[in-house]
C-alpha cells in the first residue's frame, strides 16, 4: 500500500512539475563594434559621444555601448543559467548608440543572430526590431524594405512562411507560440508609434498593424487561444524624465484600447527599449487589473543622454520568466546581472539580483499580484527603495526621494496620458499630506502638552 501511495505521489509530484516552464527575456544587447580599450577616456567608443569612459574595462563602461566580450558573456551566461529554455524572446536593440552607418546595421543583426543560434542551436527564439535596428535610426517604415526583407532572411529558421511575408511588410508576425494549439505570440513593430518615427507620425494604422492585431487578437478569443505579445518600444512614460512618453498620442490611446479590449487572451506583454527594470499595469474602466507589462533591463550598460536623466546608466541584466504551460500565466520573473565594476576589477560574475515572489511578496506575477506589489511600491518606502535599486540593475544606489515615487508609481501605474498627467498631481498631494504628518504630530503633542 505504501509502494502505491509512493508511486502516486512522484507521478502526481511529476504532474505539477511539468505544468512550469521557463523562457528568457534579452533585450538592448547594442553592440559597439568600435569599442577599444586605449589611453584616451574620449575615444574608447563611438558610443560614448566623447563622454569620458573613465573606468573602462574589457568587460565595458558605464558610458559605452556593449563590446562583443559583453555580448558574448550574456548569452554565455544563459546558457550557464538555462540551458534549455523553452524558448527566448529577444526584443530589440541590436546596434549602438552612434550613427555607424547603413553598412553596419544588417551585419551587427547578423553577428548577434549567429551567436545565440550558435550557443541555443534548437531553441525557437522570437525576435522584435528594435528602434536601433534600422537607417535612420527611429525611421522605421510603414511598409517593405530591404532592411525588413533582410532580416527575415537572417531569422528564416525562426520564422515560418506567413511570418517571413508580414515582416518583409511591416516588422510583425504571428505563430502559435512552440507550435502548440490553444497559444500564440504576437510580435509587434512599435517602433511605428515612435514619437522619433518622422515616417508614421501622420499615419492613422501604419503598415495596418492595429487592424492586423486586432483581428489575430479576435481570431485568438474564437479559438480559445492564450497570447503572449513582444515588442521593443513600449506605451505609457518613461519613469527617469516625468511626463516623456515614448509613443505618439494617438498611437498610444489605440494601444491601450487594443489591450482593453482583448485582455482577456492576454497573458502577458514584454518590451525592452528602457534599459531599466520596470513595468506597466492595464486596468479596465472600474479600475480592475487586467494585464501587464514586464518591461527587462537591457545588456548595454549605456548611460542615457536623454536631457534631465541624471546618472540613467545600469548593470547589464538578463531574465529569465517562468510560467505554467497550461495557461500562460506569469509564475515568477528572475532577473540576473553582471555588476560591470566587479567584473572589470576581475571578480564580477552573472549572478541572481531577484525573483520577484520573493522581493515582493506575491504569489505569482499575475496582473492582480502586480497590482499589489506596486502598491506596496507605491505606499512603503522599503518596498520603494529596493525597487528603486532593481530598476537600474544595482546601478543606482541613491535613496528614491518623494518626486522619484511620483515618477516610478506614475509610470507604473498610468499608461494613459490623461491618467498619468491626474495621477502625478494626485501622488504630488499625497507625498505632501504625508510629509505634513509628523509636523502635524508633533505639533498636536505640543498643544496637548501645553493644556
Amino acid at each position: 500500500m505504501y509502494t502505491v501511495r509512493l508511486l502516486l505521489s512522484c507521478l502526481l509530484f511529476k504532474e505539477v512539475i511539468s505544468l512550469s516552464g521557463s523562457f528568457w527575456h534579452i533585450t538592448d544587447l547594442h553592440w559597439d563594434p568600435t569599442y577599444e580599450l586605449n589611453n584616451d577616456p574620449e575615444l574608447v567608443c563611438q558610443s560614448s559621444d566623447k563622454r569620458p569612459a573613465a573606468n573602462a574595462g574589457k568587460f565595458g563602461d558605464y558610458a559605452c555601448d556593449s563590446p562583443w566580450l559583453l555580448i558574448n558573456s550574456s548569452v554565455y551566461a544563459m546558457k550557464d543559467i538555462l540551458p534549455d529554455p523553452d524558448f527566448i524572446v529577444w526584443t530589440g536593440d541590436d546596434t549602438p548608440h552612434a550613427d555607424l552607418g547603413e553598412k553596419v546595421v544588417l551585419p551587427i543583426i547578423s553577428n548577434l543572430t549567429h551567436i545565440i543560434n550558435q550557443v541555443f542551436p534548437n531553441t525557437k527564439v522570437y525576435s522584435a526590431l528594435g528602434n536601433h535596428d534600422y537607417h535612420p535610426k527611429n525611421q522605421l517604415p510603414a511598409g517593405p524594405n530591404h532592411i525588413y526583407s533582410q532580416t527575415a532572411e537572417m531569422w528564416q529558421e525562426w520564422l515560418d512562411p506567413a511570418s517571413q511575408e508580414t515582416f518583409k511588410k511591416g516588422g510583425y508576425y504571428t505563430e502559435k507560440l512552440l507550435n502548440r494549439t490553444g497559444f500564440r505570440m504576437l510580435v509587434l513593430n512599435t517602433n511605428l508609434y515612435y514619437d522619433q518615427n518622422k515616417q508614421t507620425q501622420n499615419m492613422v494604422d501604419p503598415a495596418g498593424q492595429f487592424t492586423w492585431a486586432d483581428q489575430v487578437l479576435t481570431e485568438a478569443a474564437n479559438n480559445k487561444e492564450k497570447v503572449y505579445i513582444i515588442g521593443h518600444v513600449p506605451p505609457g512614460f518613461f519613469e527617469k524624465k516625468r511626463s516623456k512618453p515614448w509613443f505618439v498620442p494617438g498611437f498610444n490611446k489605440l494601444y491601450l484600447d487594443l489591450i482593453q479590449r482583448h485582455h482577456s487572451v492576454i497573458l502577458g506583454q514584454f518590451f525592452g527599449h528602457h534599459h531599466t527594470d520596470s513595468f506597466r499595469m492595464f486596468y479596465n474602466s472600474d479600475g480592475s487589473p487586467i494585464s501587464t507589462m514586464f518591461l527587462s533591463p537591457g545588456v548595454t550598460p549605456w548611460k542615457t543622454s536623454l536631457p534631465g536623466v541624471v546618472d540613467g546608466a545600469n548593470n547589464p541584466g538578463i531574465r529569465v520568466l517562468e510560467y505554467d504551460t497550461q495557461t500562460l500565466l506569469v509564475k515568477d520573473v528572475v532577473t540576473y546581472y553582471l555588476n560591470l565594476t566587479r567584473a572589470n576589477a576581475g571578480g564580477g560574475r552573472w549572478e541572481k539580483e531577484y525573483r520577484l515572489t520573493e522581493s515582493f511578496r506575491v504569489p505569482d506575477a499575475s496582473p492582480a499580484s502586480m497590482h499589489q506589489a506596486l502598491n506596496r511600491i507605491a505606499t512603503d518606502p522599503c518596498y520603494l527603495q529596493k525597487y528603486y535599486e532593481y530598476n537600474s540593475v544595482n546601478y543606482d544606489l541613491t535613496e528614491c526621494n518623494s518626486d522619484c515615487r511620483i515618477d516610478h508609481v506614475c509610470a507604473a501605474r498610468e499608461v494613459d496620458f490623461d491618467r498619468y498627467e491626474r495621477c502625478l498631481v494626485t501622488e504630488g498631494a499625497f507625498a505632501i499630506y504625508s510629509g505634513l504628518l509628523p509636523v502635524l504630530s508633533v505639533a498636536v503633542s505640543l498643544v496637548l502638552a501645553n493644556r
